[in-house]
């Protein structure tokens, strides 16, 4: 009778420092830490369940949606107010980019790319130039459709980059197979998102995230009702109501809450 000889001991008791070995080796149980250039997310609670704790530069991130651009722009902004003067390019989006109201949320002068194609082979031709070009902050591309050999190319391009990437897909795409390294599904809330994260590098993530959103149209409606001008913070917003929001929401959520209304 035939028997598998033993392993070698360097292969059956591995070092504890083993993630240390090569950067792309990580254990199950934690967060993937390597030596890739990231972009803080703006969000305490979300840059906490991020490798590197960061949006990854130079790797695709795929962000699905139920409707488009409803809610992935809110989330990225503050990323992409980071970016200082380099461009940020917005491929095939869903509707026509209102500029001026792109440049007040972002309260400063970011320079807009926007690329426009009627074939979806020109999509994918026009991102794979901006990725190549390198000129671009970030490149955000709206896609419906998209084949996962299409995808891995992108991947590959974006490589060799520091652009932060993004596809914005339905969600749908979630039972697709997919090469990007950090997969988000997003749902609106009544006072911001709802986060979870599909895919990352590290430990599965089981626990959606809430991330409040200043200037949310739930909030501005209750700050308007609200009759004692007082209790309202230099935002326009309901201090009451944002403290009561806040004794509902974990430690790093509720700093998330104070550092985007403006309360100490």
């Amino acid at each position: 009778m035939l028997t598998q000889p033993p392993l070698p001991i360097s292969r059956t008791h591995l070092p504890g420092g083993m993630e240390r070995l090569h950067p792309d080796i990580w254990r199950a149980s934690q967060l993937a830490q390597d030596n890739h250039a990231i972009l803080s997310s703006g969000y305490v609670t979300l840059n906490k369940e991020l490798p590197n704790g960061g949006w990854p530069l130079g790797q695709l991130i795929e962000i699905l949606v139920a409707q488009a651009a409803t809610t992935e722009i809110k989330l990225l902004l503050p990323a992409l107010r980071n970016l200082g003067s380099r461009p940020v390019a917005l491929l095939a989006p869903p509707h026509i980019p209102l500029a001026c109201a792109y440049q007040t949320e972002a309260s400063m002068n970011i320079p807009l790319l926007w690329v426009a194609s009627a074939k979806h082979i020109d999509s994918l031709w026009a991102a794979e130039q901006i990725l190549k070009n390198g000129s671009c902050g970030a490149l955000l591309f709206w896609q419906t459709q998209i084949k996962t050999e299409a995808l891995r190319r992108l991947h590959l391009i974006a490589q060799k980059s520091q652009t932060l990437f993004v596809v914005i897909r339905p969600l749908q795409a979630a039972q697709s197979p997919s090469p990007a390294v950090l997969r988000l599904a997003l749902k609106p809330q009544a006072s911001g998102i709802q986060v979870d994260i599909l895919k990352r590098r590290g430990a599965v993530s089981d626990t959606p995230l809430f991330l409040y959103l200043n200037n949310h149209p739930y909030l501005t409606l209750r700050s308007t009702e609200y009759t004692h001008p007082d209790k309202i913070n230099r935002f326009g917003q309901d201090v009451d109501f944002l403290s009561d929001l806040k004794n509902d929401l974990s430690k790093e959520a509720a700093k998330d809450l104070l550092s985007s209304a403006g309360i100490k």
